[in-house]
């Protein structure tokens, strides 16, 4: 089986913290791929950065079999500061939302077989 055709599967299981960082992701891309490490932080920080700009310049972002990012505009609104009551108005923002695709969902809930 030449390496074209070789399956590259991530292990998570042996990381010390439940959250998946960029650092576990570029040690990962290091031991599983053979990058050294340099070129492995380098390219997950090219790969958020991209992700990041998009989103900043109001372009969706679409990665396919894992889901969509998408800015959202949310208009101006009232708000109280929960701690004095003081009414205060809620500036217009912009926010990112994520919708995870049908295959993700499909593997977050074991289901196997064809969409």
């Amino acid at each position: 089986m030449n390496s074209e055709e070789r399956a590259v599967e991530f292990s998570v299981e042996s990381l010390e913290s439940p959250a998946l960082t960029k650092a576990h992701l570029a040690e990962l891309l290091f031991e599983q791929i053979g990058l050294n490490k340099r070129e492995s932080k380098d390219m997950i920080d090219a790969f958020f950065d991209l992700i990041s700009d998009s989103l900043v310049d109001g372009n969706d972002v679409k990665i396919s079999g894992f889901g969509n990012f998408q800015i959202r505009t949310k208009a101006p609104r009232p708000g109280r500061n929960p701690r004095t009551g003081e009414s205060i108005p809620i500036q217009a923002r912009r926010v990112v939302t994520f919708h995870a695709s049908h295959k993700l969902k499909e593997q977050i809930q074991g289901l196997t077989g064809p969409a």
